[in-house]
């Protein structure tokens, strides 16, 4: 079992920005320059303990520790789906919260094109959309922007001298929780998963994705460069979209595309669209045509994902050859599309199977 960091107490070194990093070492009596070390320890060399920050002055160890923590952790779980490499580790936080994380794995056989951190927001989720794994558990509390730091951390450590000395090099706020209920972590975390004196990921490497809690969307356009996005949006009609996404009686489908079309103008963004194909529920020409029409007039792209098996509920697939149908039929009314091969699923770590059960 990898065990990360010590016994959590003051404050989250993992979860501090430079400019407030430098802020407690000056309250320290230290140079500005000790928080640019301190930051690459952390988030390029990725150290969990103080021992290893060997240029940091040991005094100053002694201060940082008496005042911050390194969070800590520990990997109770590691599943690898044997077809396509990827990986579900299953962590433990301080208070004995339990949460996953997934790491993606695109272009095998040498260097990998891609990878991809899917990290969790929350512990439990609060919209308790009816096809998902994670809401069935209902709500726990929020993620710390330093507990969802830690999450690449710990894919990190997992990966390293299995994928040629690879980085992570994508993240995508997938994982379980709504991103938006927590927004301000989550930004954090994007914010300090940016920078590059630490992971150096690009903005546009970056995606957050939501249920569509529409004045986030709107806060979103506001951060500097914006988010990529993505719309969990999975029904063409209200109707549908209230059983699925319960989320959708607050904030209704005309509410929640006006709010799309207005972040793509803001920010000149395409916004991507995930859509669950679940059988008989709303798979059918019409909802290709009505989807065609719900995204006209905004910079879109449309994801497709096959409903994945989750114990416990009835809800089945599509056959692949009615997805290609539903595919091609929104090609037909101009919609750029694209059938998303549905990773992990065989480990419980696909789009809608996390849920963070016990070992």
């Amino acid at each position: 079992m990898y065990q990360g960091g010590t016994m959590a107490h003051g404050v989250e070194l993992h979860g501090l920005e430079l400019h407030e990093l430098k802020q407690l070492v000056r309250t320290l009596g230290e140079a500005e320059y000790r928080a640019n070390q301190l930051f690459q320890w952390l988030h390029l060399h990725r150290v969990t303990d103080w021992a290893a920050m060997t240029n940091i002055p040991k005094n100053l160890r002694q201060q940082l520790a008496a005042v911050a923590s390194l969070p800590s952790f520990s990997i109770l779980r590691t599943l690898e789906d044997p077809e396509d490499g990827t990986t579900k580790l299953l962590i433990s936080l301080p208070d004995g919260e339990k949460v996953e994380c997934v790491l993606m794995i695109y272009g095998r056989g040498g260097a990998a094109k891609r990878l991809t951190a899917c990290l969790s927001s929350q512990v439990g989720c609060p919209i308790g959309c009816s096809f998902c794994a994670t809401g069935q558990g209902g709500f726990r509390r929020n993620l710390t922007a330093g507990e969802i730091i830690l999450q690449v951390v710990a894919l990190q450590h997992h990966l390293e001298g299995r994928v040629n000395g690879e980085r992570i090099s994508n993240v995508v706020f997938m994982g379980m929780g709504e991103p938006l209920l927590n927004c301000e972590a989550v930004l954090k975390a994007r914010r300090i998963l940016m920078h590059p004196q630490g992971w150096g990921i690009g903005h546009r490497r970056i995606t957050i994705s939501t249920c569509g809690v529409v004045p986030q969307i709107k806060r979103l356009a506001l951060e500097t460069p914006p988010p990529e996005l993505a719309i969990s949006l999975h029904a063409t009609t209200d109707a549908v979209r209230n059983r699925l996404v319960p989320l959708n009686r607050r904030y209704p489908l005309g509410e929640l595309l006006a709010a799309c079309r207005e972040y793509a103008q803001v920010t000149g963004r395409r916004i991507t669209f995930e859509y669950v194909l679940i059988k008989g529920i709303n798979d059918s020409p019409a909802d290709a045509d009505r989807l065609a029409w719900l995204v006209q007039g905004t910079l879109a792209y449309i994801n497709l994902l096959v409903f994945n098996p989750v114990p416990g509920l009835r809800f089945q697939a599509p056959a692949m050859e009615d997805v290609r149908a539903f595919a091609g039929r929104l090609r037909q009314r101009g919609v750029e599309v694209a059938v998303r091969e549905s990773r992990g699923c065989r480990i419980g770590a696909a789009c809608g199977q996390l849920r963070a059960e016990g070992v």
